[in-house]
């Protein structure tokens, strides 16, 4: 049995029998890999710490692919991201984060920089305007990652430069933006332009004006709800719906 060792993110789990879980874990390496840990319950088992929802850890794993779940060969426990333990808020908002990687990403295909992605962000998690940077940064990488990055250069009805003004109208269809405030058959939201703005630096936003990074998330997470035909139970609470 070939073994492949790699870290994660414990994205979900559940029960599978008295003693085992199955698990799925987004690593670095692998992309999401959904596995059987058998024995996982056991106090003697080789998965130190135990599996928890957003916890990171090392893994030893047997892939398999074509549907079959995956073994998990031992797990061990390296960082437990503790302001989710300790905050309501911030439990919800890396919720919502896991949630983003379980609909975006497929099994067994890494996007190594949505994951770095995710970890830097699960850190930040009860810093304030860090931890809103930080599911902003998230939704990003991983609509950037998947080849679903909104176009903000260029006016996706006119086919030229983006023209100067105050609201925008972004085109979820068209996956971008328009100046002319044009209809479309799907949906059409009124953004600002401060948001368009701060969206184009394209990762970290030090300098955004307040207010603009929770704009900006709802934005991308109704344009997520869009492209991935989801609609994730975090984002309820994320969207005010």
């Amino acid at each position: 049995m070939a073994l492949t060792q790699d870290e994660g993110v414990c994205v979900r789990h559940w029960d599978w029998s008295e003693t085992s879980q199955t698990v799925s874990i987004f690593t670095r390496g692998n992309g999401m890999v959904r596995c059987v840990a058998k024995g996982s319950k056991r106090e003697n088992a080789r998965f130190s710490g135990g599996l928890e929802v957003m916890t990171r850890g090392d893994l030893v794993v047997s892939l398999k692919t074509g549907g079959t779940m995956s073994i998990l060969a031992s797990w061990d426990l390296a960082e437990v991201f503790p302001a989710a333990r300790r905050s309501l808020e911030s439990f919800h908002t890396g919720m919502t984060m896991l949630d983003v990687v379980q609909h975006a990403v497929e099994g067994h295909d890494p996007h190594e920089a949505l994951y770095d992605a995710l970890v830097a962000a699960l850190r930040d998690l009860g810093g304030g305007e860090r931890e809103a940077r930080g599911l902003l940064s998230v939704l990003w990488a991983a609509l950037t990652q998947t080849g679903h990055r909104p176009e903000l250069t260029v006016d996706l009805v006119s086919g030229e430069p983006l023209k100067q003004a105050d609201v925008y109208s972004f085109v979820p269809r068209l996956g971008g933006v328009t100046a002319d405030g044009a209809t479309s058959d799907g949906p059409v939201w009124r953004v600002r332009r401060e948001t368009v703005e701060m969206l184009r630096v394209g990762e970290g936003w030090p300098d955004a004006v307040e207010g603009t990074v929770e704009r900006a998330t709802k934005l991308l997470a109704m344009y997520f709800r869009e492209v991935f035909g989801v609609n994730p139970p975090t984002f309820a609470r994320l969207l005010g719906s």
